[in-house]
């Protein structure tokens, strides 16, 4: 059985060293990340299984169900590891099944910050990240309200998501930005300077749906097929190999899928087939 530790390892802020496989905790919500999960004991169980296995770093947030992954991440895992680094991100709202809209006011980043403390069961959260910037609201407010979070102790330390280079200087110039999470994967890479970016400055590379578009790769799959693999195997040993900054989040609500998942961490792949994938 393969282990999370065999990922090797990345500091967070210069401080928080995990392991560089982690679990995204979105999945173990209902379809459309809407309400409770259809297996409720499967979504403990991988949580469970996840730790066992040596990850000590989960992404969730408070949109995820709504609220419905933070609960089951206290309900499976509380009194917490020592070593275990939970991370949760604000400023989305859900209005039905696969709906998100931004919301980066203040007020509404604050009560989204203290909810999630409330549910996961912290004093502070370890890293907090802004969902998704709002174009309603200006940038620098919201980054400025995740800043006043830091100053009174909720937070530790505070990364973006769905944001651009642009984004990540402007923030920059309010408060100390430590990760960064965005789509990047086999068939969307829009983030490859961002990613070189994170390795240069020390960041933390999250990149969300790492394995979409995998199994439809013909390199992939024909990497897959040498190695005695799936093309998903190689997609997140792609990502491992592509960038010391890079902490894949790979998520499911099945304790058998996370285990498959994780078997990339012991797929070596030569630099001609880093270099293939990249195309």
């Amino acid at each position: 059985m393969s282990d999370a530790t065999r990922a090797g390892s990345i500091l967070i802020g210069g401080e928080l060293r995990v392991h560089r496989f982690g679990f995204g905790a979105m999945r173990i919500t209902g379809d459309g990340v809407w309400g409770m999960p259809p297996d409720r004991d499967g979504a403990l169980e991988v949580l469970r299984r996840a730790v066992e296995l040596g990850v000590n770093f989960i992404d969730t947030a408070d949109a995820y169900g709504p609220e419905v992954s933070e609960d089951l991440i206290f309900e499976a895992l509380h009194p917490y590891p020592e070593d275990l680094v939970i991370a949760s991100k604000g400023g989305l709202i859900r209005t039905g099944p696969g709906k998100w809209v931004p919301d980066g006011r203040p007020e509404h980043l604050r009560e989204a910050c203290e909810g999630s403390l409330r549910r996961l069961g912290l004093e502070q959260i370890p890293l907090y990240q802004f969902h998704r910037p709002d174009p309603n609201v200006a940038f620098t407010e919201s980054v400025g309200a995740l800043a006043q979070l830091q100053v009174e102790g909720k937070i530790r330390h505070i990364g973006l998501s769905n944001v651009t280079e642009a984004q990540l200087r402007e923030a920059e110039g309010v408060v100390p930005i430590v990760s960064i999470q965005n789509r990047y994967n086999l068939e969307d890479r829009t983030s490859e300077s961002l990613v070189d970016l994170c390795e240069r400055e020390e960041l933390a590379f999250l990149p969300w749906a790492p394995i979409r578009g995998a199994d439809e790769n013909p390199v992939a799959r024909k990497i897959a097929e040498a190695h005695g693999v799936t093309p998903r195997q190689v997609a997140l040993a792609f990502l491992l190999a592509r960038s010391p900054a890079m902490l894949p989040i790979a998520g499911t609500s099945s304790a058998p899928h996370f285990e498959d998942n994780l078997e990339a961490v012991d797929l070596k792949l030569s630099d001609e087939e880093v270099a293939a994938l990249r195309g």
